[in-house]
C-alpha cells in the first residue's frame, strides 16, 4: 500500500520466518491459497462492488480507495487470493483433509462492508469463508470470533439479522471504526473495552459473555477473525493483551468447535502490526490450534 504503510508485505515474512525458527513449520501442512471467483465474491459483494475494484487496480504506482487504503498493481490477485484462502480452507476442513486452518493472509478484510472497502480491507475474507461454509456445505449455524483491536464493522454491516450467523467481538472503543456499539442486531455481542485493558478482563468478556453465547448457539463451523493488534507491543491500539492471552483465548474457542462443530475451526489474519510480536502471536494461536 505503499512505503512506511503499517499493512506491509513483511507482516507475512515476519509469520513464516517464527514459524521455521520455532520449528513449528514441521508440524504443518502447507497450501497455496487460490484465488477467489466470482461466484465466490457474489454471496457477500455485489457485482459493483467487485467491478470497481477491478477497475480501480492500477497498471502501476498506488491508487487509493479510501485515505487509510490503496491499491497497487499487485493488489487485485491479493485480495482475491486472501478471500479464496479462507474458502479452500472451509473445503479442506469440511472434507476432513485438515483438523482446522490458519490463513495467513493479506490484505485483511473484516472492515470491508458488502459495499464498501476500507480500513486496508477490500474483500470480507471470513465474510466469503462463512457464506462458502453456508451455501456450499450447508451449514446453517456459524460463528465468527472477531479478536482484532479495531471493531470488524464490515463482517457486522453484512450479516447483521441472519440467523444462519453468530458474531461474537471485542475492540477498543472509542477507536476507528467508531462503531458497533449503537443498538446492534441480535446475533452480534460487541463487547466494547477501554483502552489499557489487559489480559484479565478480556479473559472475563470470554469466559462470562463469549462463550455463553456460542454454547447457546451451538455453531456448525467456527470462524476466527485473527487480529493480532491488541498486543501490548502493537502501537495501533492501545489494548495490553499478550500471547499467553491469545494463546489461551485460542484454546477456549477449539474447545468450542470440538463441542459442537466435529473441530471444524478456520482462523484468518486480520491486523497485527508489530512484526515481533505478531510473529509470535501467530505462532502461540497456530500451536494451539495444532494441540502443540
Amino acid at each position: 500500500m505503499g512505503t512506511h504503510h503499517p499493512e506491509c508485505p513483511d507482516r507475512l515474512g515476519a509469520i513464516s520466518d517464527r514459524l521455521i525458527a520455532s520449528g513449528l513449520d514441521l508440524y504443518l501442512q502447507f497450501h497455496d491459497a487460490p484465488l477467489a471467483d466470482d461466484e465466490q465474491l457474489l454471496r457477500v459483494h455485489p457485482q459493483e462492488h467487485i467491478d470497481t475494484l477491478r477497475n480501480s487496480s492500477p497498471a502501476h504506482g498506488i491508487v487509493h480507495v479510501d485515505p487509510d487504503t490503496a491499491m497497487s498493481p499487485g493488489t487485485w490477485k491479493a485480495a482475491l487470493r486472501s478471500a479464496g484462502a479462507g474458502c479452500y480452507a472451509t473445503d479442506l476442513v469440511m472434507r476432513g483433509e485438515a483438523n482446522n486452518a490458519f490463513c495467513a493472509v493479506r490484505p485483511p478484510g473484516h472492515h470491508a462492508e458488502s459495499a464498501k472497502p476500507g480500513g486496508f480491507c477490500f474483500f470480507n475474507n471470513v465474510a466469503v469463508a462463512a457464506r462458502h461454509a453456508i451455501k456450499v456445505w450447508g451449514l446453517s449455524r456459524v460463528a465468527i470470533i472477531d479478536i482484532d483491536v479495531h471493531h470488524g464493522n464490515g463482517t457486522e454491516e453484512i450479516f447483521a439479522g441472519d440467523e444462519n450467523v453468530l458474531m461474537v467481538s471485542i475492540f477498543q472503543h472509542p477507536f476507528y471504526p467508531y462503531c458497533g456499539t449503537e443498538t446492534p442486531a441480535a446475533n452480534m455481542c460487541n463487547v466494547p473495552l477501554k483502552a489499557g485493558t489487559r489480559g484479565e478482563a478480556f479473559r472475563e468478556v470470554v469466559q462470562d459473555i463469549w462463550l455463553p453465547r456460542l454454547r447457546a448457539f451451538k455453531p456448525e463451523m467456527v470462524f476466527i477473525s485473527a487480529g493480532f493488534d491488541a498486543h501490548y507491543e502493537d502501537d495501533m491500539g492501545s489494548l495490553g493483551l499478550v500471547e499467553s492471552d491469545y494463546f489461551w483465548v485460542t484454546t477456549q474457542l477449539k474447545k468450542i468447535a470440538d463441542e459442537y462443530s466435529q473441530g471444524r475451526l478456520v482462523s484468518l489474519l486480520e491486523g497485527g502490526y508489530a512484526l515481533s510480536a505478531l510473529a509470535r502471536s501467530v505462532t502461540v494461536h497456530i500451536k494451539a490450534l495444532a494441540d502443540l
